[in-house]
């Protein structure tokens, strides 16, 4: 299947932020060795494909809860059919078909960038100032533009330069290797350390699975795809790691504010084990003392709660009417007196 309806995709939105950068007067020439224009519509690229894809975030957002609304009955799917995994399997998918929620919503808008990340990375290795006329024009790229493109730099280095460039690319490029490897591994670690933050944040709001399959899923987000990127990122052009970090900033942001408007239901199991009482605590129904109390955003110990003194009906112990009063110190054993 040919991939080329998204290199004009990504080509025509590339050049339509940039003739408007352009209308505005943002200059194509370098200010602090980088090309404004030309990053800001990399930006302004993840941009648009964020606010076309918001709609399946949400919906994203809504199969994470209709997934976390079901865990207490797909853990009593697992306590009946232990040991028999084809049986579980055919009764959690049964589940997930009644109730209308999909296990995989949840990759979704990944799913859905990844031709976009592709398609950036093919026309970005296509900047090359070397091409043929004909050839700079491939994908709607207007001659005067693509030559700006192929000369596009950040701090310098040019955005179609990578880390494991060669000295032969390098030197079609016009760049220094080593400022080169430096910027690119400066971004590298941000695109690792964004993409942990950002599935690590979805995580501890919404918890960690007690499905197995979706647990795996989680922890292969979490920690493996910031690993592979790793080694990954050094094939991938300065521009495309400029949109992998763009994309997980923007990320970041739009989940904490769907997060803050709509929290996710508490979970007991937050964290991914049980909830159980932590060491030393008093067993349930148990009450200590000291109790920790929350006012203005600080924890103060309350006072220790005194005994409760029992009342005393006095009128009880008020003698009868027409009884004789008794002496209380009749018939009490008088102190024996020392002998002299």
């Amino acid at each position: 299947m040919s991939l080329d309806p998204i290199y004009y995709a990504i080509s025509w939105i590339l050049l339509r932020w940039h003739s408007l950068w352009d209308a505005i007067g943002i200059p194509d020439g370098r200010v602090l060795g980088t090309n404004w224009a030309w990053i800001l519509s990399i930006f302004f690229l993840v941009v648009t494909l964020r606010v076309i894809l918001f709609p399946v975030f949400v919906k994203q957002i809504k199969s994470q809860r209709a997934m976390q609304a079901l865990q207490p009955k797909v853990k009593a799917l697992q306590e009946k059919h232990k040991g028999d995994r084809e049986t579980l399997q055919k009764e959690m998918m049964e589940l997930y078909r009644t109730e209308k929620a999909n296990p995989l919503m949840g990759c979704l808008p990944m799913f859905l960038q990844i031709p976009v990340f592709f398609g950036l990375f093919h026309v970005l290795q296509h900047l090359k100032p070397a091409l043929p006329d004909d050839m700079k024009q491939l994908y709607g790229w207007p001659l005067e533009q693509f030559n700006s493109a192929a000369q596009a730099h950040l701090f310098n280095v040019p955005i179609s330069a990578k880390f494991g460039s060669t000295a032969a690319e390098l030197s079609v490029l016009g760049a220094n290797g080593t400022t080169v490897k430096i910027l690119a591994a400066v971004l590298v670690l941000v695109m690792m350390a964004t993409t942990f933050l950002t599935q690590r944040q979805m995580i501890l709001k919404t918890g960690w699975a007690e499905d197995p399959q979706q647990l795996m899923i989680q922890r292969l987000m979490l920690y493996g795809i910031p690993f592979t990127l790793l080694f990954s990122g050094a094939l991938f052009p300065i521009g495309v790691v400029i949109y992998w970090v763009t994309n997980n900033l923007f990320t970041l942001a739009q989940q904490q504010w769907v997060l803050r408007k709509f929290p996710p239901p508490q979970m007991a199991n937050k964290g991914g084990a049980a909830a159980r009482p932590a060491a030393g605590a008093k067993t349930a129904g148990a009450k200590s003392p000291v109790q920790p109390a929350r006012t203005g955003g600080l924890f103060r110990r309350k006072p220790v709660e005194e005994p409760a003194i029992p009342v005393v009906d006095t009128k009880a112990l008020a003698p009868k009417p027409g009884a004789k009063p008794v002496n209380p110190k009749k018939g009490a054993r008088p102190a024996n007196k020392p002998k002299g």
